[in-house]
């Protein structure tokens, strides 16, 4: 399946005017009023360890460590999935939450 993956090209190629849409209206969702920036992300990361995006995981938390996420509130979000989605979903993601706070915190989530 990847290397079926590699053979296709980027939205960017393919449809450029389309990407350039998408990249503006999820730029815009980056301002919605209401929200601080790290809670928006942690509710990012929610949504994605929902649908088992392992890379949309680590993205979601490497942004919300970038705007001062501590790996409770990270590791908090993944539990909080647990009573809907299961145990299950939430264990998968967690090496891709790890992952991701490392790549955006200067902190090392063992020391807290």
């Amino acid at each position: 399946m990847s290397e079926f993956r590699d053979e296709l090209p980027s939205m960017q190629e393919a449809f450029p005017v389309a990407a350039d849409g998408l990249s503006a209206y999820l730029s815009a969702l980056d301002d919605l009023p209401g929200l601080d920036r790290k809670t928006h992300e942690l509710v990012r990361l929610a949504c994605t360890v929902v649908l088992r995006s392992g890379p949309g995981v680590q993205r979601h938390a490497m942004l919300a460590a970038e705007f001062g996420a501590r790996w409770e509130e990270v590791l908090g979000v993944l539990v909080l999935t647990q009573p809907s989605f299961g145990l299950v979903p939430a264990r998968e993601m967690l090496p891709f939450a790890r992952a991701g706070y490392e790549a955006g915190s200067a902190d090392d989530p063992s020391d807290e």
